[in-house]
């Protein structure tokens, strides 16, 4: 996901500029400190991603979203928390930064534009989510999800390439997975069924790992299998 940095406080940019640095995904392309210098920008080139200053010395960061054609997801930021009510009223908008704000405030709002964001269309939404570990954002695709697994409060998603553990609960995950590929087998895992090897009485084998079918999730399984 590219970004550009509109800001006219030079340390509001660095910060800005040390928290983006930390996000592999998202590369930042240009900053300015005036919206007369980024219109220019948008003349000949986009982005996916806008930090906005609402107090610019020119015009005002909300003047300046009007004047962008097909405008892409923007994060306000403001010293001012009053600015946010009129802020949301433009639907381009998906978050707003009250300065000073922490690393971890500004992930959330990271995680609501790489949904917004144009570089993602509308399946593409539906077949991600981005998950944040470790103060680092992570994509996981639901495709290449092989299983979940449960570990009291922790979940562990186990992708083709990557294994993720954080705080959550697999009613949670339930919610968001597809349900044409996905099923609970047990109290601890849920299953992407395409990954499913073979089935010997009470395991299911993905991978090469053997897991556990609970007793009462055994029917539900075999029928999403077809297995009569």
């Amino acid at each position: 996901m590219t970004c550009i940095i509109i800001e006219d406080e030079i340390p509001a940019q660095n910060l800005l500029k040390n928290y983006i640095s930390k996000l592999p995904d998202i590369n930042l392309i240009a900053t300015f400190q005036t919206a007369t210098q980024a219109h220019d920008f948008f003349k000949n080139q986009t982005t996916d991603l806008v930090f906005l200053d609402i107090n610019l010395p020119d015009i005002s960061g909300l003047d300046f979203i009007k004047t962008i054609k097909s405008p892409p997801a923007i994060i306000m930021t403001t010293a001012y928390s009053e600015y946010a009510v009129s802020s949301f009223e433009l639907d381009t908008i998906v978050d707003y930064l009250v300065k000073p704000y922490s690393f971890d405030r500004f992930l959330k709002a990271i995680q609501k534009a790489a949904i917004r964001s144009s570089s993602f269309n509308t399946q593409e939404q539906e077949d991600l989510m981005f998950l944040n570990v470790d103060k680092t954002l992570h994509k996981i695709v639901f495709e290449d999800v092989l299983y979940l697994e449960s570990d009291r409060n922790y979940i562990t998603v186990i992708t083709k390439t990557q294994k993720l553990s954080y705080i959550d609960s697999l009613k949670n995950w339930i919610q968001k997975l597809p349900e044409q590929d996905f099923i609970q087998i047990h109290k601890s895992f849920i299953i992407n069924t395409k990954y499913v090897d073979k089935i010997s009485g009470n395991e299911v084998f993905i991978n090469t790992q053997r897991l556990p079918i609970g007793r009462t999730f055994k029917p539900e399984l075999l029928k999403k299998l077809r297995i009569v």
